[in-house]
Parts: structure tokens; C-alpha cells; sequence
């Protein structure tokens, strides 16, 4: 039951500060295995005033998806993505689950601040507060996803075109010999993290803006666009 949930894993109920209740974090956790471990990650970020999207992977046992409906469905500000993708790794899809969570947490009555994306193996190191207090010292109203102009290691990755595979059951991505066009409005690559910490505008604004809709359709058969896509947006001018 819901109430045996929540008693016996700690779940917090209350905002621990002013401070914390007044600044909302949203969360986008893509998962596919090892549910003890989501249930750990999931307590310890927890906080009644964030909201929270869980990406579960389509391809996961019909009995993990269930254990973990059966979790969110004990809290308000918990829900499964509406639209699943079948994950694969360094593939499309996987830049696909979290653009789905973000479209479902704009459209959440949640006034969120940040979003922040993990994986299922994540924990965190810091406290809610303390991520939030680091957020306002020095990145208030700016997004924290780094990198670098595209290194020269890394560039056959949006040179030639690749496509998501799946043999034996085991699913992979892998180059086809497709030259690629270059980056649309002549955008300039640039390389970083998959993880971030994005304002809602800038979220607002990668699911809106043309440019951004133009670099992600043509990231469709690049290998693991997720380190380059959000990174580029961020890049440009305003």
C-alpha cells in the first residue's frame, strides 16, 4: 500500500525550507533495470514541491513496468512519460525520452524553475538545498551544459549517418555509408555532457524554436546526438 510506502522508505512529505519550497526542481529519470536501485535514487531526490518524469525504457520485463507504475502511482507529482521509447544506447531514442518528459513538464500545473535529467544508476551528492543554493549562486537564469567547439576525435559522428540495429535481441547503433548534409542554419557543433541543468525557458524554447526543431530532426541519425544537441542550443546568441 501507498501509506506502507511511503512509512517504510522515508519518503520526505514536507518542504524542508522556505527556501526549498519556494523553488521548484523538475527532474527527468530514464530507467530500464534494477528497481531497488530507481526506489534509492528516487528517495533521495525526492521533494513534494518538485515534479517528476520517469522515462521506462519499452523494452523492460512487463513486471519492472508495473513495480514502478505501482510507485509513482502513490504520488501526485510522479508520472511515467506519456509517449516510451525502446531505448537504444548512443541512439536517437535516447535524446527522444527526455524531449518527451520535457514536453509532459511544460505542460505540468508545476511552476518548476530547473530541470535536471539522470539515469537510473545516478545518486546524488548533494542535498536538495545545496543544489538549488549552487544553482542561484552562480547560474541563476543560465543553464549548466558545457562543451567545446566539436573535436576532431569525434567528428565522424555527425559526418556520416547512423541507425539504430537491434541483432540477437541485443540493440546497437551503427554507421551506415551515408554521408551527412551539414548542420542546419549553419550551426556550429559543439560537444559536451548528456547531463544537464536547463531553465524552463530554455526548455520551452528547444521545444518550440525552428532552428532547434531543424537541429533535431537532423540529429536523427547522428551517434549519441544527446551529447551534442543540447549544448549546440545553449551556443547560440541570446
Amino acid at each position: 500500500s501507498c501509506s506502507t510506502v511511503l512509512k517504510t522508505l522515508h519518503f520526505i512529505t514536507r518542504p524542508l525550507s522556505e527556501e526549498e519550497g519556494n523553488f521548484s526542481l523538475a527532474y527527468i529519470i530514464t530507467i530500464h533495470k534494477e528497481l531497488e536501485m530507481f526506489v534509492r535514487l528516487l528517495r533521495a531526490i525526492y521533494m513534494p514541491q518538485n515534479i517528476y518524469c520517469i522515462h521506462i525504457d519499452e523494452k523492460s520485463p512487463r513486471d519492472y513496468k508495473t513495480a514502478v507504475q505501482n510507485i509513482v502511482n502513490c504520488f501526485e507529482n510522479i508520472f511515467i512519460s506519456s509517449k516510451r521509447e525502446h531505448v537504444v544506447y548512443a541512439g536517437f531514442s535516447r535524446l527522444q525520452a527526455d524531449i518527451n518528459c520535457m514536453r509532459d513538464l511544460v505542460n505540468s500545473k508545476v511552476q518548476w524553475n530547473y530541470v535536471i535529467n539522470l539515469c537510473g544508476q545516478d545518486y546524488p551528492l548533494k542535498t536538495n538545498k545545496e543544489i538549488i543554493q549552487y544553482i542561484k549562486s552562480k547560474w541563476n537564469g543560465k543553464n549548466i551544459t558545457p562543451g567545446i567547439v566539436q573535436p576532431l576525435h569525434v567528428k565522424h559522428r555527425t559526418e556520416v549517418s547512423y541507425r539504430e540495429y537491434i541483432h540477437s535481441g541485443v540493440p546497437y547503433v551503427y554507421p551506415a555509408k551515408i554521408r551527412k548534409a551539414q548542420p542546419p542554419h549553419n550551426l556550429t557543433i559543439y560537444f559536451g555532457s548528456a547531463y544537464y541543468i536547463l531553465t524552463k525557458h530554455f526548455v520551452e524554447f528547444t521545444l518550440s524554436d525552428a532552428r532547434a526543431k531543424a537541429l533535431l530532426e537532423w540529429s536523427r541519425d547522428t551517434y549519441s546526438p544527446d551529447e551534442h544537441y543540447w549544448v549546440t542550443l545553449n551556443r547560440l546568441p541570446g
